[in-house]
């Protein structure tokens, strides 16, 4: 039977709800795991699953509820890697001086590697990380729903004249009402809600870290990462991702990058979109098997 223990994080201005999942056996390493962009609880569906397999090899696994956004707004990456910390506190003082690893999902997964760059982990799990900075990522993906949806090229370039202005504003360089203006032109398209771009221009800008770039971050890893993609990702330019980890310099030694014939971003079976692909758990359970307990030696 695995342990179960409901714990609270503190940290700046919030406490976080968490849940540490213990082996029933020896303990040999401890994983945190980091929300994507569209679900901050701890029972989001992958971390869940990684709770329900990671016990069974000895190594514990340790959710929090990522602390609440305003609308609009997502938590910034530097008061996530914060509360990082913190969760890192509480695991080390539950689990004693156990080798940690990190897992992360979509954004979690850009948080992992900003907090492995400046501490050692025995590993990194990465699902669907974005190589490229969460801006370029957004006008990827935005444009593959209109490509799946079955608009053509020139809805595709008015989508893309109003990503530009909303990063413009963003960045300072596009006053609100010219804004306004871009959006009143196409709110009323039926491809708008596919933009991710708000009906209402905000007052001031909301996207702190829309040019964040993940490769300083990276050339910078010390440690093992599983790097895992869907084929069919519909968020994340997946061949330039991969593109980018094998022109790492330490890539061969340290970084193993797998791309799932079909799956989508989150890697859900094909037969069944509620669980993980069974290549995803196999690819999972072998890496945990050969990282963590190595981490010991």
């Amino acid at each position: 039977m695995r342990e179960q223990r409901d714990l609270v994080i503190p940290c700046a201005g919030a406490g976080l709800p968490a849940t540490l999942t213990l082996p029933s056996g020896e303990l040999v390493g401890l994983i945190v795991t980091l929300h994507p962009a569209s679900d901050g609880s701890r029972d989001q569906p992958l971390m869940a699953h990684l709770a329900s397999v990671a016990p069974s090899l000895g190594v514990a696994v340790l959710r929090y509820d990522r602390r609440s956004q305003e609308e609009g707004r997502g938590v910034p990456f530097d008061l996530q890697l914060d509360d990082l910390h913190h969760a890192l506190a509480i695991a080390g003082s539950e689990c004693g001086g156990v080798p940690v690893g990190l897992w992360g999902f979509s954004q979690g997964a850009w948080i992992a590697v900003m907090a492995a760059s400046e501490r050692a982990f025995f590993g990194l799990v990465l699902i669907g990380f974005s190589a490229v900075s969460p801006a370029e990522q957004m006008r990827f993906g935005t444009a593959e729903q209109l490509r799946r949806a079955g608009y053509g090229e020139d809805v595709e370039a008015e989508l893309g004249r109003l990503r530009g202005a909303w990063e413009a504003f963003q960045r300072g360089q596009l006053a609100r009402d010219e804004l306004q203006a871009s959006i009143d032109r196409v709110a009323a398209e039926p491809w708008f809600e596919l933009s991710w771009v708000p009906r209402e221009a905000p007052d001031q800008a909301t996207w702190r870290d829309m040019d964040f770039d993940a490769t300083p971050f990276m050339e910078r890893l010390a440690c093992p990462v599983l790097a895992l993609y869907g084929e069919r990702d519909e968020w994340v330019p997946v061949e330039e991702c991969v593109r980018r980890w094998h022109a790492l310099p330490a890539a061969a030694a340290l970084v193993e990058v797998g791309v799932f014939a079909d799956a989508p971003h989150d890697l859900a079976s094909p037969s069944d979109p509620d669980l993980p692909d069974p290549r995803y758990e196999r690819a999972l359970i072998d890496w945990l098997m050969r990282r963590a307990p190595a981490a010991l030696d």
